[in-house]
């Protein structure tokens, strides 16, 4: 038996899960955000794995409950030295509206996508090579356009999306981690997912590269649709079954398919009945309080085997990258009609 089918039998004996989880399951999109924020959201050092609960607390909350959070990377910001530092200025842009500092924080961090003297970049600094850097990069540069009107970021998101999937995107539509090995991880597909919906929410429709992006978003949601399980949950390596079902991807590509719906482009009973299953299988991960989450896969480099991604470390517990995976997925199903959940079928 692997480790961490062992490891989830424990959890769940010693979580009374069995016993708790039509309660788990039942919860509201509201009532989920409301114990995720017990836990999360409530410190930002940089990364992209803590600002993306800070941006939920300030979206349920107000600013005011973030600025506490945030002023100290605001006045002393961690050096632009890797992808997640870079998708962690996101959290300026809530504040950029009344804040210069936070505007120009924001743009300080798209600007690293062109050189001296102001040419384009083949891609942001510190991709890696890795399907992640779609994330990394690409929504903090479609920000940077959004506050300043100035194409050049929107340009830039769309040939970050371009460059990675040269490196990254498989024949079949979804994305190995890197050059490295063919594997495809499963946030290293959650990670492409969220970034070009992220970006679409900030592209103009007008802008050339608009329907490149949101063909892609479509092509690879379809390409992963397949490989959802009956219980709801995608795996650590997408096209294979007998990898461990994965917190953080399933919210990820949920994410992006429900902001798919609510443009009106997933338009099939099928993906509904898909949204809802996945919502039902996170939910039933995350314990009653909110803190504790089960099978997250740990932080990841790229790898140069199946086997190393196989045998990835699954966490099981507190995780601040899955509290925020978990609070962006509730922030946009909130925005479904009420029913939207309840009215799913019982499997």
């Amino acid at each position: 038996m692997k480790l961490g089918l062992i490891i989830a039998i424990l959890t769940i004996t010693l979580t009374g899960h069995a016993e708790n989880l039509e309660e788990r399951i039942s919860r509201t999109p509201d009532e989920l955000i409301g114990q995720l924020l017990d836990h999360y959201g409530t410190v930002f050092r940089g990364s992209y794995v803590e600002a993306l609960s800070v941006i939920v607390r300030s979206r349920e909350e107000g600013l005011e409950s973030i600025k506490p959070i945030v002023a100290g990377q605001l006045e002393s910001p961690a050096k632009l030295s890797n992808g997640g530092v870079i998708a962690g200025r996101l959290i300026f842009a809530e504040l950029a509206a009344e804040n210069p500092l936070a505007k120009q924080r924001v743009i300080d961090a798209a600007d690293l996508a062109f050189n001296e003297d102001g040419s384009p970049k083949p891609a942001m600094p510190f991709h890696s090579e890795m399907s992640d850097a779609i994330f990394m990069a690409g929504p903090i540069l479609a920000k940077a356009g959004a506050l300043t009107g100035e194409r050049k970021y929107f340009d830039q998101a769309v040939q970050q999306i371009k460059y990675i999937q040269k490196l990254c995107l498989r024949d079949d539509g979804i994305y190995r981690h890197s050059p490295l090995d063919e594997s495809a991880w499963g946030r290293g597909n959650g990670f492409p997912a969220i970034g070009i919906a992220m970006i679409l929410e900030d592209l103009p429709a007008s802008h050339p590269g608009y329907d490149v992006a949101k063909t892609s978003l479509l092509n690879h949601l379809e390409a992963l649709k397949p490989h959802q399980d009956k219980s709801g949950m995608w795996h650590q390596v997408i096209d294979h079954p007998e990898s461990y079902p994965e917190f953080t991807c399933t919210c990820m590509i949920s994410y992006a398919a429900l902001v798919a719906k609510r443009n009106g482009w997933l338009e099939s009973k099928e993906w509904d009945d898909a949204i809802r299953k996945s919502w039902k299988a996170i939910c039933s991960r995350i314990d009653l309080s909110g803190r504790n989450v089960e099978g997250a896969c740990t932080g990841t480099g790229k790898q140069k085997s199946l086997e190393a991604y196989l045998t990835r470390k699954e966490i099981y517990g507190f995780d601040d990258r899955s509290g925020s995976m978990a609070l962006l997925l509730a922030s946009e199903a909130i925005k479904l009609r009420a029913d939207f959940f309840s009215s799913a079928p019982r499997d």
